[in-house]
């Protein structure tokens, strides 16, 4: 027994221990179901998530799973859930911890591979989580031809977020998947390589090495890269909010309204920033985070649609204006749900997982869209900031809890409604919020300006 029937509510969920398992208990409209404790991402505790209707999301970086299945159902991550067996007797919930019934890594153990004979073949060019996501979705959904990935890098695909958080990782432990994964699978990893062409009407795409590869089917996924750091005026917008006063306080300088014009150095060494203003700023190393343009000049002959940013423009089944040919991830201008179809160019890790397994499910004519919420994450100065929505064009910020503690919540808002939401120490009101707005929810302003948050709560 893990607990009596009378200790947990519908819309409740309870940790509890068997065979010195974690275990999540959840009870939805009367039914109990039970799954690993942990999100598969990162290992957050999930009894500190968000439950909505079958679904837990993440508190800290937004990924869901299926409380009856384990399914994971939105990203970052790749594997699923334990599941386990609940039975109720006489008032007391038992749980059944029988490893033969696990589906610990479903994903994986569900995954099929390449069948002889079969010519039908998928490109996919880059090596980010989008081409990874499209592979392992293929080979989930029991895909029987070739599967070829692309990449440019080195090494298979990583988990790049960690790099932005500690710099004396070994390569090793950034692998999305080990190597050995990839040829279980009959996935056909090309590393150093990288398209330069593509032709639509042969259905053939040119590397740089000179060789020429046809495709049935192709997935366009290259990302994107850095602008290139040229010194001139440009403007720095920085809305004076609780995160800049916090970095303000830990001896960090804004210079608003202002641009670099000049990068001064001796001996191959920087040493003063001059900016537009006329200021000099004394300096030792120079961090320039100007932007990124999307990795598409290699489709400048393909007649496969960009937009003015040179994004690949896709709808919401992945597809390009060219037939049997898809984008996904940061290279891809795609209609976000939650704006009303807004297109929009979003570089994130999430939503690129997410556009590969949308991707791969029309490749296969399952006809499913794409309607995943932005769910962000960083840690300032030790504190952990979530940010989901698209708040691009809000007029109005409403604070809840206590800015000067630096614990609150921010609703933004356009149009009388809450666009996007961010919190510092708030856990999990922004992910329980990326949930109602992947249902579809509409969250007024009145909601946002009221006292009572505990619509917050349903």
């Amino acid at each position: 027994m893990v607990c009596l029937e009378s200790e947990l509510q519908d819309g409740q969920m309870k940790e509890v221990e068997v065979d010195e398992q974690k275990i999540l208990l959840v009870r939805t409209q009367g039914l109990y179901s039970a799954v690993g404790s942990k999100c598969s991402h990162y290992g957050a505790p999930l009894i500190k998530g968000a439950l909505v209707g079958d679904r837990v999301r993440c508190p800290f970086h937004g990924a869901c799973f299926n409380i009856k299945t384990g399914d994971i159902e939105e990203y970052p991550g790749l594997d699923c859930l334990p599941s386990y067996k609940v039975k109720v007797e006489d008032g007391k919930v038992y749980v059944s911890v029988n490893k033969k019934s696990l589906k610990v890594y479903k994903r994986v153990k569900d995954m099929s591979c390449r069948v002889s004979g079969v010519r039908h073949t998928i490109l996919l060019i880059g090596g980010g989580p989008a081409s990874l996501l499209c592979a392992e979705t293929l080979r989930q959904n029991h895909y029987e031809g070739r599967i070829v990935m692309v990449t440019r890098d080195t090494l298979p695909p990583i988990d790049k977020p960690k790099l932005s958080k500690a710099m004396h990782l070994e390569s090793a432990s950034l692998l999305l998947r080990p190597t050995d994964f990839f040829q279980q699978y009959d996935i056909e990893l090309w590393t150093q390589k990288e398209a330069v062409s593509v032709n639509p009407v042969e259905k053939t795409v040119k590397l740089n090495d000179g060789s020429l590869h046809y495709y049935d089917q192709l997935l366009i996924s290259t990302g994107c890269r850095s602008v290139a750091c040229y010194c001139y005026p440009s403007l720095i917008e920085l809305c004076v909010s609780p995160l800049s006063k916090m970095l303000e306080e830990s001896k960090v300088k804004f210079y608003m309204n202002d641009g670099v014009v000049e990068i001064r150095g001796e001996n191959g060494k920087v040493k003063e920033v001059v900016l537009k203003s006329g200021a000099v700023v004394e300096t030792d190393v120079v961090i320039a985070g100007i932007g990124v343009i999307p990795n598409s000049d290699f489709l400048k002959e393909s007649q496969v649609e960009v937009d003015s940013r040179k994004a690949v423009i896709i709808d919401k089944f992945m597809r390009t204006n060219i037939p049997n040919v898809f984008g996904a991830g940061d290279v891809t201008s795609f209609p976000l749900t939650i704006r009303k179809d807004q297109r929009v160019n979003i570089g994130h890790w999430q939503l690129a997982s997410a556009h590969g397994r949308v991707a791969a499910l029309n490749m296969l004519q399952k006809q499913i869209k794409i309607d995943s919420v932005p769910f962000f994450w960083t840690v300032l100065l030790g504190k952990s900031v979530r940010y989901t929505g698209y708040g691009e064009g809000y007029t109005e910020i409403i604070f809840k809890g206590k800015v000067e503690e630096r614990k609150f919540l921010a609703f933004y808002i356009k149009d009388d409604q809450v666009v996007a939401a961010a919190s510092l120490m708030f856990d999990p009101a922004v992910a329980r919020l990326a949930e109602m707005m992947s249902n579809g929810l509409v969250i007024t302003k009145a909601q946002a300006q009221s006292d009572d948050l505990s619509w917050l709560q349903m």
